[in-house]
C-alpha cells in the first residue's frame, strides 16, 4: 500500500488526513526502522507493508468505532504504538494512554510523540495486571483497545478492569474470532462487560481477514481482577 492508496482508502471511509498528518506518518515510518536497527519493535520494516499492516491497519478500527471525538483512550500492549498513535494522528482530540511492559518500547513512543508533536499521550511502563489496580486508571477510559496481544479470555481480564462503565473494550484480531468468543465469554461476564459485534473485513491488496470484536462494559469489574502478573495467562477464565 503506496502512500496515495492509504489516502485514498482513508477517504472512501470518510477519514481525510491533511498534509501535516501525512508528513506525521512518514515520520512516524522514518523512526520506526531506524530505532528497529537499535531494538525489535516490529519485523515489518517494507514501507507499502507498514502503511497497509500497521498504519492502515490500526485506523480500521474507526470504520466501527466513533473516535472522531474527545474521549480517552488505553491501549494495552501498544508494542510500537499500534493502534492508538494512528488513531490519535487520524484524530488529534482523543486522549490516549499506552501501557506497555517493556521500557525501551515506551522510550521510543516519547521520543516519537514529541518528534510528531503529539498532544495528550501519555505513556506507562507497567504490567497491565499492576496497572489496572491503580485508582486513578482503573475503569477511567471511554475506550481501551488491544491488537493481537493475546487470546480474547486473557486479554478482557486486562483490559476490561480500565473501560469504565459505558464504555467499550475493542480487541483487533486476525483470524478465529469465533472461537475465541466462545471461550472467553465466561470472563467477559465475570469482568462486567457484554459482547456487543464482530466487524470482519478484508486487509485490502492482501486479502488477509481481520476481526474488530467490540464489548461493552454493563457493570463494574470486581475488585479481585486482574489477578496477579502473569496469572491470566497461565490460568485463563474460561
Amino acid at each position: 500500500m503506496n502512500v496515495e492508496q492509504f489516502t485514498n482508502m482513508l477517504e472512501e471511509k470518510g477519514i481525510t488526513l491533511d498534509s501535516r498528518q501525512l508528513s506525521q506518518f512518514e515520520r512516524y515510518f522514518e523512526l520506526l526502522v531506524e530505532w528497529n536497527e537499535k531494538m525489535n519493535l516490529t519485523a515489518i520494516t517494507e514501507k507499502e507493508e507498514v502503511y497497509l499492516k500497521h498504519f492502515f491497519d490500526s485506523v480500521s478500527a474507526a470504520f466501527f468505532i466513533n473516535f472522531n471525538q474527545p474521549i480517552k483512550l488505553c491501549d494495552v500492549g501498544a508494542g510500537a504504538g499500534f493502534p492508538s498513535i494512528p488513531l490519535k494522528i487520524c484524530f488529534p482530540e482523543l486522549n490516549i494512554t499506552i501501557v506497555d511492559s517493556l521500557q525501551k518500547r515506551i522510550t521510543f513512543l516519547d521520543h516519537l510523540a514529541k518528534e510528531l508533536g503529539l498532544k495528550d499521550t501519555h505513556f506507562h511502563h507497567d504490567r497491565a495486571e499492576t496497572f489496572a489496580k491503580k485508582a486513578e486508571f482503573r475503569e477511567q477510559f471511554d475506550v481501551v483497545t488491544a491488537r493481537a496481544v493475546a487470546r480474547m479470555s486473557v486479554l478482557s481480564e486486562l483490559c476490561l478492569p480500565l473501560v469504565k462503565v459505558n464504555g467499550t473494550f475493542v480487541a483487533m484480531k486476525a483470524a478465529s474470532a469465533e472461537d475465541e468468543l466462545k471461550t472467553a465469554e465466561y470472563a467477559i461476564k465475570q469482568l462486567g462487560g457484554k459482547f456487543s459485534a464482530v466487524h470482519s473485513f478484508t486487509l485490502p491488496i492482501e486479502d488477509s481477514e481481520r476481526n474488530i470484536i467490540v464489548v461493552k462494559k454493563t457493570k463494574k469489574t470486581p475488585n479481585k481482577y486482574p489477578r496477579k502478573p502473569g496469572t491470566p495467562n497461565k490460568m485463563p477464565l474460561e
